[in-house]
């Protein structure tokens, strides 16, 4: 009956409606969260802590940032390796930019990654070579993480005590989950699900387009969905095995490199007793836990609480564990801010280029 709001569609309102806020609300639980943290621990020493380390101290970590996220760029250029002609600084560009989204604005922390994706065709990349390079990109990112967080596990299980072992316990039956999830991902990415959902999704779109509205767009719109299950597959390929190989090698360098950033950071505080071993601990659970709250735009929160509890494990007080997360969002701020108003400018240049009459 016309007037009359399928109850279907109207859940399905509902729950896209939630979906866009889950972004503000993670925000808010987050800055919460990390308010509380702080509000309940000693602001004096978390800034007598965060002065220690000094413009020199701050200046490394910047710099050990800025060769994670170059390493990261490389790494996403390997997939398309042969695939595309794009060389690799275009990745690079676009990964920080992928960077400064997911870590300063309220997105969950997957949102720059679609932006970069969306981003890389600018270079002439086909929609759906962007798109399958962005999933398996991440794939590899989280199965690297794995790998490092159990390198974190097996170096704390030779910490003594019983709370170095309930942690470990913890996080090993956590990344038992993440496992699963990455399998079901791969699967997801292999076994053609990706060409029947893209086939519902184009059918689904002719009941609600108007008929003078269908015809080139859509059989574009499905072609290229469909075009996406073959790009992926070929990024998969046998023949491309060396070149996964090296982002894979690629991600899990950057991943010991934030390692080296804890470090640092905690020898210009003046923390005796933390050597790599102990700052990769520090690193694998911290990268892990902020992984695993995903929908907390930057980690609010979540990285202050994990610093706290991870690196009293090695005697880190609580201060200094709050000073040393404001130290590890330093870089987020001096690389975010850049890469932010780069993304503007690439935005503008896009729309300009793609606007009728542009030559």
């Amino acid at each position: 009956m016309a007037g009359v709001e399928d109850p279907s569609e109207r859940g399905r309102s509902r729950w896209r409606a939630v979906l866009r806020r889950l972004p503000l609300i993670g925000t808010l639980i987050g800055v919460v969260l990390a308010v509380w943290l702080v509000a309940i621990n000693d602001l004096t020493a978390i800034g007598t802590a965060f002065a220690r380390i000094g413009p020199l101290g701050l200046m490394a970590v910047v710099l050990v940032r800025l060769v994670i996220v170059l390493l990261c760029g490389i790494a996403w250029a390997r997939i398309l390796d042969r695939l595309s002609e794009v060389p690799a600084s275009p990745f690079v560009v676009l990964r920080f930019v992928r960077e400064g989204i997911n870590t300063l604005l309220p997105v969950a922390s997957v949102g720059g990654d679609v932006v970069g994706g969306r981003l890389l065709t600018f270079w002439r990349v086909p929609g759906p070579y962007a798109a399958a390079s962005i999933l398996v990109d991440l794939l590899i990112q989280a199965v690297t993480l794995v790998i490092f967080a159990l390198l974190g596990v097996a170096l704390l299980m030779q910490v003594e005590g019983e709370a170095a072992a309930t942690l470990a316990s913890w996080v090993l039956q956590a990344l038992l989950v993440m496992v699963l999830v990455l399998a079901l991902f791969f699967g997801f990415q292999r076994s053609g699900v990706v060409r029947r959902l893209a086939r519902i999704a184009s059918d689904l779109g002719r009941r609600f387009v108007r008929d003078e509205a269908r015809g080139e767009d859509i059989d574009d719109g499905k072609a290229a969905q469909g075009d996406l299950q073959d790009a992926i597959d070929l990024v998969w390929g046998k023949s491309r095995r060396w070149p996964l190989a090296q982002s894979i090698l690629i991600h899990f360098a950057a991943w010991l490199l934030g390692a080296i950033e804890i470090w640092i950071a905690l020898s210009f505080i003046g923390v005796e007793g933390i050597g790599l071993p102990e700052a990769i601990v520090i690193e694998a659970l911290t990268q892990a836990m902020k992984t695993a709250a995903f929908p907390v735009p930057g980690g609010l929160g979540v990285q202050e609480g994990s610093f706290i509890l991870v690196g009293g494990l090695f005697g880190v007080d609580p201060g200094t564990a709050l000073a040393l997360s404001l130290v590890k969002r330093v870089p987020d701020v001096v690389i975010g801010i850049p890469a932010l108003m780069l993304w503007q400018s690439l935005e503008a240049r896009r729309a300009s280029v793609m606007k009728p009459g542009s030559p």
